[in-house]
């Protein structure tokens, strides 16, 4: 692993690192928060998984986490949100390709060598932030934005409590088979049996049974996508019918943006910190 750069923040260290990656075959960037903390001290650690069209900057650089994970002393990982290099296949437009992973693992020509996302992030990502940092595995939540959020979800949902504490998402796009960014990627990276798509949707996934004692997200009305691409109320009314614990905050004049985020992210580190302790 490389250390790409280092900065000191509220008391610890952000930190920007670089890895050969065996799941998606290409360099992958991370970044992660270590707060200050004891010697010998093994510490909660919390994903956050971006949205379209980012990186791990995007929520480094704009997301405002760090005093809060200083205080409540939680590790942040935020890894990218697909592979990328000139060897990697990709399609103009901001949906789908380099930036647009949707945390699953592709299946058709000519994503399925790269674009292993979903294996990354439960499985091999986590090994080596165990392997470097100062982590204790047995208390990890995850959270995320957008299609990151859509990300949390599936991978919260699926994983049931055992892996994952408690899952929380800005703007999620909560019903992915529904909606045109989700239909456009899962079509390609999956092909055309929708039956292959249920396990990376979270709204099918309450349907098959799936559930989780911890679900928060918080969604902007103001937001730009969410009548057609995000889903929340739908969400909302199947969690409402199959008895899955939300909590749903609604929020007036915010949208999609890191505004949003930044003004709610001391919250959610806050409600994933209780859970963690």
């Amino acid at each position: 692993m490389e250390t790409v750069s280092t900065w000191k923040a509220h008391g610890g260290t952000q930190g920007v690192y670089s890895h050969a990656s065996s799941a998606t075959g290409t360099d992958m960037t991370f970044a992660v928060y270590v707060p200050p903390h004891e010697k010998g001290a093994k510490l909660p650690v919390l994903w956050y998984l971006s949205g379209l069209t980012c990186t791990h900057a995007n929520v480094m650089e704009k997301g405002e986490y760090r005093a809060a994970c200083a205080q409540h002393g939680i590790i942040l990982v935020a890894p990218d949100t697909s592979p990328r290099g000139d060897e990697v296949p990709d399609e103009d437009g901001y949906d789908f390709g380099k930036g647009a992973g949707f945390y699953l693992d592709a299946t058709e020509e000519p994503w399925r060598k790269h674009y292993k996302m979903r294996t990354y992030v439960e499985e091999e990502l986590p090994s080596v932030v165990a392997d470097i940092f100062p982590a204790d595995m047995s208390r990890q939540s995850i959270m995320g934005h957008s299609m990151g959020g859509h990300g949390a979800l599936t991978i919260g949902l699926r994983d049931g409590g055992e892996t994952f504490r408690s899952v929380s998402a800005f703007s999620p796009i909560c019903a992915p088979i529904t909606v045109p960014w989700g239909q456009k990627a899962f079509t390609k990276y999956l092909g055309t049996d929708e039956s292959a798509w249920q396990e990376y949707d979270a709204a099918a996934l309450l349907a098959a049974g799936k559930r989780h004692p911890h679900l928060k997200i918080d969604q902007g009305m103001d937001d730009q996508f969410l009548e057609e691409q995000l889903q929340t109320g739908l969400f909302r009314d199947a969690c409402t019918e199959l008895d899955q614990p939300l909590e749903l905050g609604l929020h007036p004049g915010y949208d999609h943006s890191y505004y949003f985020i930044s003004t709610f992210m001391a919250d959610h580190v806050a409600w994933h910190a209780e859970k963690l302790s």
